[in-house]
C-alpha cells in the first residue's frame, strides 16, 4: 500500500495492531485494507465571471460488506484522494463499531467555498452529483454533509439525484433540511454522541462531568454542541479555540453567549467573556477533559507532552497521530477514539435513512433516546473488549469493527 499517503498509512497501522490480535486471515486482511472503489471526476462549472473552471471531485467506497457506503462530502482546497480514502476507511470501522448496516464511504471536491458564490456552489454540487450518480443511491451509497457542506448542499444533491431518477428520493442523502425528510436531532447528534461517551468514560475513570474542566479545540458543529451539552451536564468549559484564535476563562465560558458571538463574528476570537487564548495553547490547559474537534493530526509529538487531560474525546476524525497516541497511552491518558467518539452523527444519519425509507418520522425525544442507547451500547462493547484484550480503547474499537466486518466477509464468501 506504499502508493497511499501518510494519513492512510496511519489508518493501516491502527488496523494492523487490531488485526494481529484477532489473528485475521491473510486473505481477509488483504480485502479489508484495499478500497473497493475510488472515483475521480472532473466537474466543469461556469463561474459568475463567465469563465469555466474545472474542479476535481472524489468519491471513495471503501467497503460495502455490511450495507450501502455511508459518508460525508467535504469542500476544501486541501482535499486529496489519500484523505478521502482514509476517511472512507474510518467510516467503515465507525459504522461497524456502532453496529449500523452501512459500509464506509467519503467524498470531496477540491475547491475553496469561501471564495465561491451560492450560485457557483450550487452549480458545483449539481455537477458533482451528476458525475458520480451511477455510484450512489439509497441502497448503494448515501452521502452526508462534512467540512464546508451543509443542509443546503444536501438539498441540492438530493434534488439533482431525484431529477435524474425521475422520482423524489429522500433517502439518497442524510443531513438534509427537516422539511425535506431530514431527522430531528441530526444537527446536534455528533456533539451529543461525544458528550455521551465523555460522560460514560468519566464514570469509568471514577469522576463526573459535573464540575470537570473541559478544553475544546474547534468550535464548529461538533465542538460547539459538544461543549454546550457538556456544560449542561455541569462541566466547566475553560478554553475553546478555532481557526482564528481562542478564548479562555478558568471559571468557565458562557457557551450559549459564545455560540451567539460565533454566529455573528464567525470565530471565537475576541469573545468578551474571557481572555485571549492562542490556538496552540488549548492543549496546555489544566483540564480533565480535552476534546479535539477540528481537523486531522492536531495532537502530535510536538504538543503531546503538554497535555494535562486524563480523558481525551476525539470529536474530529484522526486528530491524534499514531506516535502521539502511543505516548498518551504510556502516560495513562484514556482516549475515546474518533471511530467511537464521533459516531453519533452517522448513527443519527442511519436513523434519518430509516425514517426516509419508512416514510414515518420520530420525535426529537425518540431520536435522542435511540442515540443514547446506541452510543452507550457501543461504548460498553469497546470498553469490555479493551479490558478483555488488555489494550487501549482505540485498538479495542478496531478489534470490534474489524471483527464484525471480517465475520460477515467470511459468511458472504468470495464472489469470483
Amino acid at each position: 500500500m506504499s502508493s497511499y499517503g501518510t494519513l492512510f498509512s496511519g489508518m493501516l497501522q491502527e488496523f494492523e495492531g487490531a488485526a494481529r490480535l484477532l489473528n485475521l486471515e491473510p486473505g481477509i486482511w488483504q480485502m479489508l485494507t484495499h478500497p473497493k472503489r475510488q472515483i475521480i471526476v472532473s466537474c466543469p462549472v461556469q463561474m459568475d465571471s463567465g469563465e469555466i473552471q474545472v474542479f476535481t471531485g472524489f468519491r471513495v467506497q471503501y467497503n460495502v460488506t455490511l450495507g450501502p457506503a455511508k459518508g460525508g462530502i467535504r469542500y476544501h482546497p486541501d482535499v486529496t484522494l489519500d484523505e478521502v480514502t482514509t476517511l472512507a476507511a474510518w467510516m467503515t470501522w465507525k459504522c461497524a463499531v456502532a453496529q449500523l448496516p452501512f459500509g464506509g464511504g467519503k467524498g470531496g471536491v477540491i475547491c475553496d467555498p469561501t471564495k465561491m458564490s451560492k450560485r457557483e456552489l450550487e452549480a458545483l454540487t449539481r455537477r458533482y452529483t451528476a458525475e458520480i450518480i451511477d455510484a450512489i443511491g439509497p441502497d448503494k451509497d448515501v452521502p452526508a454533509p462534512d467540512v464546508n457542506t451543509n443542509e443546503q448542499v444536501m438539498a441540492w444533491f438530493s434534488d439533482t439525484y431525484s431529477m435524474h431518477v425521475g422520482h423524489t428520493s429522500t433517502a439518497v442523502v442524510t443531513g438534509k433540511p427537516v422539511e425535506m425528510g431530514g431527522s430531528l436531532g441530526r444537527r446536534e447528534a455528533t456533539g451529543r454522541g461525544a458528550m455521551i461517551v465523555a460522560r460514560e468514560a468519566a464514570r469509568h475513570l471514577g469522576f463526573s462531568l459535573d464540575g470537570s474542566k473541559v478544553a475544546v479545540q474547534g468550535f464548529g458543529n461538533v465542538g460547539a454542541i459538544g461543549a454546550q451539552l457538556m456544560a449542561e451536564q455541569g462541566a466547566v468549559i475553560i478554553g475553546v479555540t478555532d481557526w482564528k484564535g481562542g478564548v479562555q476563562n478558568p471559571t468557565g465560558l458562557d457557551i450559549p453567549k459564545l455560540q451567539q458571538w460565533v454566529a455573528q463574528h464567525k470565530t471565537v476570537a475576541g469573545f468578551p467573556g474571557g481572555e485571549p487564548l492562542a490556538a496552540a495553547d488549548v492543549f496546555t490547559l489544566d483540564a480533565e477533559i480535552l476534546m479535539p474537534a477540528a481537523l486531522e493530526k492536531q495532537i502530535t509529538l510536538d504538543n503531546v507532552h503538554d497535555i494535562k487531560a486524563k480523558l481525551i474525546v476525539e470529536g474530529a476524525n484522526g486528530p491524534t497521530t499514531t506516535e502521539a497516541h502511543k505516548i498518551l497511552h504510556e502516560k495513562g491518558v484514556f482516549v475515546v477514539p474518533d471511530i467511537l467518539a464521533n459516531a453519533g452523527g452517522v448513527t443519527t444519519s442511519y436513523f434519518e435513512w430509516v425514517q426516509d425509507r419508512h416514510g414515518y418520522f420520530w420525535t426529537e425525544k425518540e431520536v435522542n433516546e435511540r442515540l443514547e442507547a446506541k452510543m452507550c451500547q457501543a461504548f460498553e462493547t469497546v470498553l469490555k473488549t479493551a479490558l478483555e484484550y488488555n489494550v487501549d480503547m482505540r485498538v479495542a474499537a478496531y478489534i470490534v469493527a474489524i471483527g464484525r466486518v471480517a465475520t460477515v466477509t467470511k459468511m458472504r464468501g468470495m464472489y469470483a
